[in-house]
């Protein structure tokens, strides 16, 4: 799932699913790093973002609660198709240099607790995470609306997953600012990407 509900509120409101980096949607950036490494693939966003490739949920909250709002709606939209054992692979849609590894790294190891979470060096990435389907719904239970996927991931004792040794540069460098935007642009034009 790409969670892509954010309001963009320090880019001035600007939808981040629709930014361009090296002429590509920010969305369909993320979505390729997920092709074909998926059952399905989905976007949970505060607005309609569904298109041929994958099928858009949101969340039922009626105030804006970050992204573990997008998590709940996943596990509600997914229901009984998912088994207990079952993984739900989330990256936030405004990190454009996801590894091309990522959805095997994370799912491996999720084996050794009940979910994982993508790090890079000192930087962690809370949203950019695996979870056990069954593992996740108990915690969510558990757990406030207002809180967010850093106490899911602490009570499941969540593994990091570090790319440091593989990445010179973090590639889940996300865009919160204009200067986040113009920095990540930037590194996709030195990369030709």
């Amino acid at each position: 799932m790409i969670l892509a509900g954010g309001e963009g509120s320090r880019l001035g409101g600007v939808r981040k699913a629709d930014l361009r980096i090296g002429g590509v949607q920010l969305l369909e950036r993320v979505a390729d790093t997920f092709e074909g490494k998926v059952v399905e693939l989905f976007v949970a966003s505060g607005q309609d973002a569904s298109n041929q490739r994958f099928a858009s949920i949101r969340d039922e909250s009626t105030m804006q609660l970050g992204p573990l709002a997008g998590i709940r709606a996943a596990v509600h939209y997914l229901g009984e198709r998912c088994s207990d054992g079952d993984l739900l692979v989330t990256a936030a849609v405004d990190t454009p240099f996801l590894p091309s590894d990522y959805v095997e790294r994370l799912s491996k190891a999720v084996a050794e607790s009940g979910a994982a979470y993508a790090a890079w060096g000192d930087n962690i990435y809370p949203t950019d995470s695996v979870w056990r389907i069954g593992a996740l719904r108990d915690a969510l239970e558990e757990t406030s609306e207002s809180a967010g996927p850093k106490s899911i991931l602490r009570k499941l004792d969540a593994v990091a997953v570090d790319w440091t040794a593989e990445a010179a540069n973090d590639p889940f460098s996300n865009i919160n600012t204009l200067d986040d935007l113009i920095a990540l642009q930037r590194r996709a034009f030195a990369l030709g990407i």
